[in-house]
């Protein structure tokens, strides 16, 4: 998830007390699209905010009705359809340059960048 994902489902969580699950009726306010655009640091233009308002409404409700499906023995799958994804062989294709690459460094010990300490 994005960082911004992040911060609606933390918020989710928060506003419902960190229940497993969110009221059947959870609807936002502006309030709450304007704090979470705040933590999102989004700008947004008053004159938009009912419209967002009433499309992440949709979006929790829809993600409601998507929590109650009942997905117990449901296997989880890397792909939608039954075939496996065809892999290269996991070979070296460029050769090892470190060495030339460390004679810029100040300092290199045992094939290791050595940097001065900055926390002590």
């Amino acid at each position: 998830m994005g960082n911004r994902a992040c911060i609606i489902a933390d918020y989710f969580s928060l506003a419902t007390g960190g229940r497993s699950g969110r009221p059947e009726t959870m609807s936002l306010k502006p309030s709450d699209v304007e704090y979470l655009a705040h933590l999102a640091r989004l700008q947004m233009d008053p004159a938009d905010l009912p419209g967002v308002v009433a499309k992440l409404t949709r979006i929790v409700g829809f993600v409601d009705q998507l929590q109650q499906a009942d997905t117990a023995g449901v296997e989880p799958m890397a792909h939608p359809l039954d075939m496996s994804q065809r892999l290269r062989a996991d070979e070296v294709t460029e050769a090892d340059d470190s060495a030339r690459y460390q004679q810029n460094a100040a300092e290199v010990a045992d094939g290791l960048y050595l940097v001065p300490r900055v926390i002590e």
